[in-house]
Order: structure tokens, then sequence, then C-alpha cells
């Protein structure tokens, strides 16, 4: 089932010297089930597509539709915190919150009370493969790959069912990066969320249902 159209969209922006024209024209779609990849040299327009997604810039022109409706006409606060998720590269955990108090925040945003978040983080930490020996461990205690299975936990607490993830393999070793991705796929395959992932790396790329390649600020 189609959960976001993309069309016609352009975005851009002027830093000190120029007006950059980071997205241009963009037309696409994606499916629920499925793990996307969307690649493309630094400065392709990528990650500024990715924010579009996300709800974080507003395009100039052109409309993105998720499941029909305009997400312009959206409130995009209330998007982010009940349909969409964002994974980073920098994992972007609070660092004085423990892994369970990490997962729980999206839900007591949403009025969760904390004892029912508490259990439904500590279940979503299982789902990813973390053990009670990290509930109560914090950021810099944790590897990288500990670090992103909480910050994956954290996005599928927030019982959306669209995860963005921007270069989410970009600072682990090649046995975690193996590990995430598998989670992703998992993710699409098992549990019908759509997941979208960009990357620069090819092994990532190629392990996608359908690999997008962005140039220039067009998909080509």
């Amino acid at each position: 089932m189609e959960k976001i159209r993309v069309e016609n969209v352009s975005y851009s922006y002027q830093n000190q010297y120029q007006k950059i024209e980071a997205v241009k024209e963009v037309s696409c779609s994606f499916e629920d089930g499925n793990m996307y990849a969307i690649t493309g040299e630094s400065g392709s327009g990528k990650s500024t597509f990715l924010s579009l997604l996300a709800g974080l810039d507003r395009p100039e022109s052109g409309t993105i539709l998720v499941e029909g409706e305009n997400l312009l006409e959206m409130d995009r606060d209330a998007y982010r915190r009940k349909q969409i998720s964002v994974v980073y590269q920098a994992f972007h955990l609070f660092p004085l919150l423990n892994a369970v108090e990490n997962v729980m925040y999206p839900m007591e945003l949403q009025g969760i009370s904390r004892r029912e978040a508490r259990k439904q983080a500590e279940d979503c930490l299982r789902e990813v493969g973390l053990g009670e020996k990290i509930f109560h461990q914090y950021p810099k205690m944790m590897s990288g790959g500990e670090q992103q299975r909480v910050a994956i936990a954290r996005a599928m607490a927030a019982q959306g069912r669209i995860l963005l993830a921007d270069e989410p393999t970009g600072n682990l070793d090649s046995e975690n990066e193996e590990n995430i991705v598998e989670l992703l796929k998992g993710l699409a395959h098992e549990r019908d969320y759509l997941v979208i992932v960009v990357t620069h790396n090819p092994e990532v790329a190629r392990q996608a249902d359908v690999c997008l390649k962005m140039k220039d600020g067009r998909m080509v």
C-alpha cells in the first residue's frame, strides 16, 4: 500500500555565498513493507530530501502526500510524534538518560503513563536484541552498535510506521552494520514499516528492496 507520494518537489536554501538548489522536481512513491535506499554523492540532495519527508523542511514547490494527506496541511509536530521517526548516524541519544529512559521519551510526550512507557520501552529494547544489562546504561557506556539499536528501539516506541534513517551505519563496523541493516529490513518485512535509508554505502543499498539514486538534486 502506498504510504508516501512525492510530486514535483523542489527545495532550495541560501548559504553565505549562493543559492543552493538542493532538491529539484523530484517525484517518487514509497510503499509499506519495503526498505528503500537513497544513494548519491555528498551534496546530491539525499539528506535534504529525507528532511522534507520528515516534515523538518517545507518544499518550495510540489506536494508530499502522506496516506493521501498533504504534509503541508498537517500538524507537522504531531506527524513527527505519531507517524514518523528519524534515526541518525550520530545516534542522537540523550546523554543523561539511560537506555530505557531514552526509549520512554517519545511515549511520555504522547501522554502514556510512566509505568506503561517503561514496560513498552523494555519490550522494544528486547525486540532489537538488547538484554537487561543495557537497560540502565547511559550512552557513553554503550558501543556504537548498541547505541544505534537503542535509537531504533526509540523510533519503534513512537508507534509510527514510517522510519527514516540517515546514514544509520556510518559510525559502525561491518558486523554491526550488517546487524542494523537486518534489523531495519525486519521492521519492513515483518512489521510492515516503511523504511527509507539514506546511505553512501553500496553494501547497505544492495540489501534494500528498492534503490533510488539522487544526483544534483534530482532522482535519477
